[in-house]
């Protein structure tokens, strides 16, 4: 069985920067309670390797990050990787809490082209995903931002000056086909496609795949990013195709039969997980015993 070690995968920059600021914020404050307002980035495990080193988390899929907020009255509070909304970071501030961004840059660089749209006039048509906190901090920013799911109907035409753009991790396939069919319904209309180079690349790289009998994808379900690639893998005919969090959750039956398996990783997931997935593919007919999960060895390579 021949093992393609999809490339590039797993952590991006802005996941890397996020994780470091955190293991640096518990240096900076050592006495300090430090609480992330969501997920600092959207894996689990490392959410959980973070509480080791004291610090939490808070979140709830169905409250925003304004109602989370609410829950926290002292110490430290660290924005997540998808950027926050203005009005909470001040909300923050009035609190009395220490105030940490770990906005990824390149989610930064899109909310701030929409904040130069709306100073010129534009309404906004911001394509993502339903209580994604990263959209969740873009329509905030106005009441003249509209959003909608690449699944949603195509809005209404308008006269006024219009703004379309996206989340940055979004399908660039999904993307560039609902992107013409709005052209097409608003010619006069101004695009930005803002898919982020690091999801951009990976969603390239499993789109470039050849006779590939299954295709794992190691990473979070929360994470869109990944979820992604796994739809890209289906689309593009690759006949099984499985989103893991780690090598537990790998059937044999899963591979058996197979002759070529790839192994790519989510954005957010660490280098750690996905080794232990090709490892353990790599040597399968030799030793069957799958590796535990050390939560202490998974933010290896970043502090």
């Amino acid at each position: 069985m021949e093992i393609i070690k999809v490339a590039p995968r797993g952590y991006c920059k802005g996941v890397i920067r996020a994780v470091r600021m955190a293991i640096d914020c518990r240096k900076q404050y050592p006495d300090q309670k430090i609480t992330i307002l969501g997920m600092l980035v959207h894996n689990h495990y490392v959410m959980e390797a973070l509480a080791l080193n004291h610090i939490q988390m808070i979140d709830d899929p169905n409250k925003t990050r304004d109602q989370l907020l609410e829950e926290i009255n002292e110490g430290v509070v660290i924005f997540t990787a998808h950027g926050i909304a203005p009005q909470v970071i001040e909300k923050a501030r009035q609190k009395g809490l220490i105030c940490v961004d770990a906005s990824c840059p390149d989610v930064l660089k899109t909310q701030n082209l929409v904040k130069k749209k709306l100073s010129e006039g534009y309404e906004v048509l911001y394509i993502g995903k339903a209580k994604h906190p990263e959209a969740e901090a873009v329509c905030a920013l106005s009441k003249h931002i509209h959003f909608m799911e690449p699944a949603d109907p195509l809005p209404d035409s308008t006269n006024q000056r219009l703004f379309i753009t996206n989340q940055t991790t979004m399908s660039v396939y999904d993307l560039k086909v609902l992107f013409e069919r709005l052209k097409q319904r608003f010619p006069k209309a101004e695009f930005s496609e803002e898919i982020c180079n690091a999801t951009r690349i990976r969603q390239e790289a499993v789109a470039k795949l050849t006779d590939v009998d299954v295709l794992y994808v190691v990473g979070d379900r929360f994470s869109n990013n990944s979820n992604r690639l796994a739809q890209i893998g289906k689309e593009r005919g690759i006949p099984h195709v499985y989103l893991i969090d780690t090598v537990q959750d790998i059937e044999d039956e899963q591979f058996k039969q197979a002759k070529r398996v790839a192994v790519t990783a989510g954005a957010s997931t660490p280098t750690y997980l996905t080794d232990q997935v090709i490892a353990y593919l790599q040597h399968y007919d030799t030793n069957k015993q799958k590796p535990k999960i050390e939560l202490s060895a998974l933010l290896g390579g970043i502090i």
